[in-house]
């Protein structure tokens, strides 16, 4: 789209978003009573309900604009003094419950794409019925606290209901309203005896207010809380890139979101009420719009028809009318488990092309379009598997204390296997550093929302971008734990040298396979930890550090850290149950619940005899809490553990790293933020 295009596209949607402000509210009126100022719907018995009529502006539809359309009563339906009613019916329940469909009846109202106060009043109350706005899920919208695993970002648009009326904030991209009213069980009658719509101007920002860029997308996009480490979003590490005196980032994205989904629980909604006049939304959906469950009423996969209708008519429509920007980017593809020797990475989407699709779509709507997908597929086959596969969830035992929706991951993936979705901090890095890069190449195309967001980059970051050296945006990447099997432990690695707990060399070079001193460890196990001294360490002689002292620090450090289990050796880290909640991402749900404790008993161990006996009850305990784990026959992507402890085995600096980064995780707060490099206590 050529620029004149676009700012003619514009200037029309700025004079529509005017006049729609300039019109008073309108109040429709379905009851026998007389009110002032409201249009009355009434019909004679034995007629016809109106129908919605474009010319008229309103009236009745047989379904609902949802995604997929949902069947509502339209013959039948009666006028009386109480209001517009929709006689009793059996419910459609094959879908199950959860996607019944109770019908009742939809109004439609003509407005201007916008912000609007909707106001609703029904001849029944909340026990006998409930009110959708244009395919919303209710339950959703009244339920929902906040938006974020960190419950940092409150929901601040929830629906509510006094009486018989419901009230609810709702920005319409599609040039019209629908109202439905829905009984909630068989045999009941349920209808409308009021409707108000009161347009909501868009929100100037306030002088001295920073410009926002919104993140908007899945589990890639998501910020994580500490209970799930190691995994990460891009969008939880991608506002170190910004200058925090030009922009603020605020991150709505959350885990098994689409496009259907973020719409129909109000995410949207309510991010789009917080923003401001020219303020940007990102948006990356995809991997759960691939769901083949479009035809459900609250699905999440969508054809590339629906997604391309979301975008066209719900998302942009919406996100314009209230002075604000769109960025739309491509989903990375998926990394699969295991790649065949001499093998390359391809793009995962090859059913429903959605990345494709985008593209096209950004050229013809003028929206700019950072090619994630593009650019990860080039990365993987830079990066070269062992790296690759280090940075997605590729769980082994004693990684992380960390948990799934199936409990610990402490013994291994609870899942068995190797989850190339979801990613741990080290790649989410990379996809940071992809997104930024190209929003300066569309910079450098002169698109102006890409220009904004690029200039608020700090100048390290656009120095990097130029040079192609990122050693002063992220000194931690140490060259020697970026490919092969030096990268293995690279997560722990980076956020160690993030965290200063461990250094690298003159030459920058972290040696992972070389042997751990001894002090180093426990000063590093004493720094993550926040302990002030290093007297609960018995003053560890230097010298290599080998697996039974290791077990012992590791106890004493624990002894002096905790005062009673922390919440990942309980049953807060058990089964999580999967739900419908605004936080809860159904990809990560399981059958069965995984635990923390080592599966496999000390009795069981084949070499528990070779520890020193000064040691053996250390070694024993700090076993059994799960501090150390055998490392010998353990494997990525598995519930396994190994059957020899391998006691007087050297600690290479790697496996170090492994054990430090799960005693940090293990001293910190399970319902934190994991985004920040916090130490200690």
């Amino acid at each position: 789209m050529s620029r004149g295009r676009r700012a003619a596209l514009a200037a029309l949607l700025f004079l529509g978003v005017q006049l729609a402000l300039a019109a008073p509210a309108q109040q429709f009126n379905f009851t026998a009573e007389d009110r002032p100022g409201a249009v009355p719907v009434r019909w004679p018995a034995g007629e016809p309900a109106p129908r919605f009529d474009a010319a008229r502006g309103h009236g009745f539809v047989a379904a609902t604009a949802a995604w997929p359309p949902r069947p509502v009563l339209l013959d039948g339906l009666r006028s009386d003094a109480a209001g517009a009613v929709a006689p009793a019916v059996a419910a459609d329940t094959s879908a199950g419950a959860e996607h019944a469909n109770h019908f009742g009846l939809a109004f439609r109202i003509q407005v201007p794409p916008g912000a609007y106060a909707v106001r609703v009043r029904t001849t029944v109350g909340p026990a006998d019925a409930t009110v959708s706005v244009s395919g919303l899920q209710a339950s959703r919208l009244m339920a929902t606290a906040t938006w974020d695993a960190a419950g940092l970002l409150p929901n601040r648009n929830r629906m509510t209901v006094q009486g018989r009326e419901w009230h609810y904030r709702h920005v319409s991209g599609r040039g019209f309203i629908d109202i439905e009213v829905e009984p909630r069980r068989p045999g009941v009658e349920a209808g409308l005896e009021a409707i108000e719509l009161t347009p909501l101007p868009p929100e100037p920002r306030a002088p001295g207010r920073l410009p926002t860029l919104f993140t908007l997308g899945d589990s890639t996009v998501k910020s994580y809380t500490f209970d799930e480490a190691p995994m990460s979003g891009w969008g939880q590490v991608v506002a170190r890139l910004f200058d925090p005196a030009r922009l603020r980032l605020l991150n709505y994205s959350m885990g098994g979101r689409s496009y259907r989904s973020a719409y129909a629980e109000g995410r949207l909604d309510d991010l789009l009420l917080a923003g401001r006049e020219g303020d940007v939304v990102m948006i990356q959906f995809g991997h759960n719009d691939e769901s083949t469950d479009e035809a459900r009423r609250w699905g999440r996969g969508a054809t590339e028809a629906m997604y391309a209708a979301l975008i066209r008519e719900v998302y942009l429509p919406a996100i314009r009318s209230r002075g604000m920007a769109a960025v739309l980017v491509t989903p990375m593809s998926r990394v699969p488990g295991a790649l065949k020797a001499g093998e390359a990475y391809v793009d995962s989407f090859q059913t429903r092309r959605f990345p494709a699709l985008l593209r096209r779509l950004g050229a013809e709507l003028g929206v700019p379009v950072v090619d994630l997908n593009a650019r990860s597929v080039e990365y993987y086959n830079q990066a070269g598997p062992a790296a690759v596969t280090a940075m997605v969830m590729s769980i082994e035992a004693g990684e992380t204390p960390g948990k799934t929706n199936t409990g610990s991951y402490a013994n291994g993936h609870p899942a068995d296997k190797i989850d190339g979705t979801h990613f741990k901090e080290a790649l989410a890095k990379q996809y940071a550093r992809l997104v930024v890069t190209e929003l300066v190449r569309l910079a450098a195309q002169r698109e102006p929302t890409a220009a904004d967001l690029a200039a608020a980059l700090k100048p390290e970051v656009r120095a990097a971008i130029a040079s192609g050296d990122w050693a002063a945006v992220y000194p931690e990447i140490a060259p020697d734990i970026v490919a092969g099997e030096g990268a293995y432990y690279r997560n722990q690695i980076e956020k160690l040298l993030q965290l200063g707990a461990l250094g690298v060399d003159a030459q920058g070079r972290f040696q992972p396979e070389a042997a751990m001193d001894a002090s180093e460890f426990a000063a590093a196990l004493a720094r993550l930890l926040g302990l002030r001294d290093l007297a609960w360490a018995g003053a560890p002689p230097g010298g290599a550090l080998v697996r039974e002292q290791m077990a012992q620090l590791l106890l004493r450090a624990y002894r002096a850290r905790f005062h009673a289990r922390p919440a990942y050796m309980t049953d807060y880290n058990a089964l999580r149950p999967a739900g419908g909640s605004a936080t809860s991402d159904p990809n990560l749900d399981g059958a069965a619940s995984a635990r923390y404790d080592p599966l496999l008993p000390w009795e069981r161990l084949q070499d528990s005899a070779a520890v020193n006996p000064a040691r053996a009850a250390a070694v024993r305990e700090a076993y059994a809490l799960g501090l150390i784990r055998a490392e010998a026959g353990i494997a990525r992507g598995r519930m396994l553990n190994g059957d020899r402890l391998e006691p007087q085995a050297v600690v290479s600096r790697a496996k170090a790293a492994k054990a430090l980064y799960f005693m940090w995780v293990l001293g910190r707060p399970p319902k934190a933020e994991n985004d920040g490099l916090e130490l200690g206590r």
